[in-house]
């Protein structure tokens, strides 16, 4: 029998398809919002690589998690894995404020995005994971110095 048979592609969807499908499955203001956010994100840097984690979580990296999405009954949400970490200056974290690690931002249905604010909040984020990264590299030079 022939290898390329019917049912022998049965390669997992990457995560950028998954994404797709998860726009697709909310064909309301919530799968075009999560679009949206999501262009937005992926424009800061061409780098930016997407993936799919915790069982339906659109992920955005580079070098480290920048923010997770996700969609709800009646919002769209992005959070930042190091958001209290981050300069918000245009004061668009609006979730998780309380806590010292994350910060989010809910999106309802009336709201509009402030594409430069998150643009900021994606570059920062970013800088933040490289600058920690070059620290441990740092590190771990100057203890294998010794």
């Amino acid at each position: 029998m022939d290898d390329t048979a019917a049912g022998a592609d049965t390669a997992a969807p990457t995560a950028a398809e998954q994404i797709d499908a998860l726009i697709a499955k909310h064909p309301d203001w919530r799968g075009a919002r999560l679009a949206q956010l999501r262009a937005i994100i992926r424009s800061v840097d061409p780098a930016i690589v997407e993936t799919w984690k915790w069982m339906g979580s659109p992920v955005w990296e580079l070098g480290g998690i920048i923010c997770v999405g996700n969609i709800f009954r009646g919002k769209v949400k992005i959070g930042f894995m190091d958001g209290a970490a981050l300069p918000d200056p245009k004061g668009i974290f609006n979730a998780e404020l309380e806590g010292n690690k994350r910060r989010s931002i809910d999106y309802f249905e009336a709201d509009v995005v402030d594409e430069e604010g998150l643009r900021d909040l994606v570059r920062a984020a970013i800088t933040l994971i490289a600058d920690r990264a070059s620290a441990k590299a740092a590190a771990k030079a100057s203890a294998n110095k010794k």
